[in-house]
């Protein structure tokens, strides 16, 4: 099964302008942006035929071809990474029979989430769109409920049914629970590692679709596949002892940059 990964990146960013070009320092000291970053761990990926950084904004596309990438220019009125990378898929042509968008503020998603990703997708034939979720350990959600109660919003959290079809995501961190972890503690909390793998008859229906009110209070592109009666599987992965945080706010930079020092990551 051929497999296409689009980078869905755009400039104006709500919460942080500018997000796909902040520049992250490795182990190293070398500085790279953020998009080039998230280039990288989908290049890492095995078994896929082809990798694209979508965007509608011209310093974006500039600085993507500059490291090598390939760039496929959308529209400005997409509303999230999804109908980006519906857009993308569209201008490429059909022939790809799972596309997955890595969101370009992931860049520390190792290849084997979204080798897994694509897996469970291939597995589940009733499911249309799959993504990854990692079990909490307690430093995790402590980090997660730190933003919450900072006011920030910080990572996204899943709540799914025995067979792994997805009940629900939010920002709030969910499912409550009041218990103490300490941070090498696993948790009943999953974190939703912001990745997802499409059917193509289901990216192409989704533009479609009205924004539902879920949507629209959580501001989770996902939901609208959920609201519109969509299975949507989650795909339990393993951290193998590397650390996992996506970028949203400024506040992010001085952790991932943390965290790819301790994991040796240039």
């Amino acid at each position: 099964m051929s497999v296409l990964i689009a980078i869905p990146a755009r400039f104006a960013s709500t919460r942080y302008p500018g997000k796909p070009l902040v520049e992250l320092k490795g182990a190293t000291g070398k500085s790279l942006s953020l998009i080039e970053r998230s280039w990288q761990a989908a290049c890492a990926v095995n078994g896929v035929d082809r990798v694209v950084v979508a965007t509608d904004d011209d310093r974006i596309k500039d600085a993507a071809e500059a490291f090598g990438a390939e760039v496929v220019m959308t529209s400005s009125e997409c509303a999230n990474g999804t109908e980006r990378c519906a857009e993308a898929h569209a201008a490429l042509g059909s022939g790809f029979d799972i596309v997955v968008n890595l969101q370009g503020d992931a860049p520390l998603t190792p290849h084997w989430f979204i080798e897994s990703l694509v897996q469970g997708l291939k597995s589940a034939p009733d499911a249309e769109i799959a993504t990854p979720v990692l079990r909490c350990d307690g430093a995790t959600l402590n980090s997660l409920l730190a933003d919450r109660k900072a006011g920030r919003v910080g990572g996204t959290t899943a709540v799914f049914a025995t067979d792994h079809s997805a009940m629900y995501f939010s920002k709030e961190v969910v499912p409550f629970t009041s218990k103490p972890y300490s941070e090498t503690d696993m948790t009943p909390v999953f974190h939703h590692v912001g990745v997802y793998a499409y059917r193509p008859d289901a990216l192409v229906a989704y533009p479609s679709w009205p924004t539902g009110p879920l949507e629209q209070l959580e501001g989770l592109e996902q939901l609208r596949f959920m609201e519109n009666g969509r299975s949507v599987l989650c795909v339990e992965v393993q951290a193998n002892g590397r650390e996992f945080w996506e970028l949203n706010n400024p506040e992010d930079v001085p952790k991932i940059e943390s965290m790819m020092a301790k994991m040796g990551l240039e």
